[in-house]
C-alpha cells in the first residue's frame, strides 16, 4: 500500500511523504503507482523548477519526501496533489493510505 502523507501548518500545506509500493500490478503495469508517481514529481518539479520555491527532496525506491517553507503558491500546488491522491483513494481504497499531519 502507497501511504501518502501531507503535512499541514495551520491553514496551508508544508509538504508531503510517499511511502511504500501499491501492489496493485506487477512493476511496469502498476496503474496506482504509475498515477501517484507521475502526480508527486510534477508537483516536486512545479515546485522547485517553475515557482523556485526552496525545497528538501528526498527520492529513494519507493519514497519520496518534500518539505519547504509555507507559501500561498507551495500551498496551491502541494492542495493540487493531495485533492488528485484523495480521487485515487476512492477508487483505489486498498492501495494507497492518504493521511494529513499537523505539523
Amino acid at each position: 500500500m502507497i501511504s501518502v502523507t501531507f503535512y499541514k501548518n495551520g491553514n496551508g500545506f508544508s509538504g508531503f511523504e510517499l511511502k511504500g509500493h501499491s501492489d496493485y500490478a506487477e512493476e511496469g503495469y502498476d496503474i496506482v503507482c504509475a498515477a501517484v508517481s507521475s502526480a508527486a514529481y510534477l508537483t516536486a518539479n512545479n515546485i522547485t523548477d517553475f515557482f523556485n520555491i526552496k525545497a528538501d527532496v528526498t527520492v529513494k525506491s519507493g519514497y519520496m519526501k518534500l518539505t519547504a517553507e509555507k507559501s500561498d503558491n507551495l500551498n496551491r500546488l502541494i492542495d493540487g496533489f493531495y485533492q488528485h491522491t484523495l480521487q485515487i483513494s476512492e477508487q483505489y481504497k486498498k492501495d494507497i493510505n492518504v493521511i494529513i499531519s499537523e505539523v
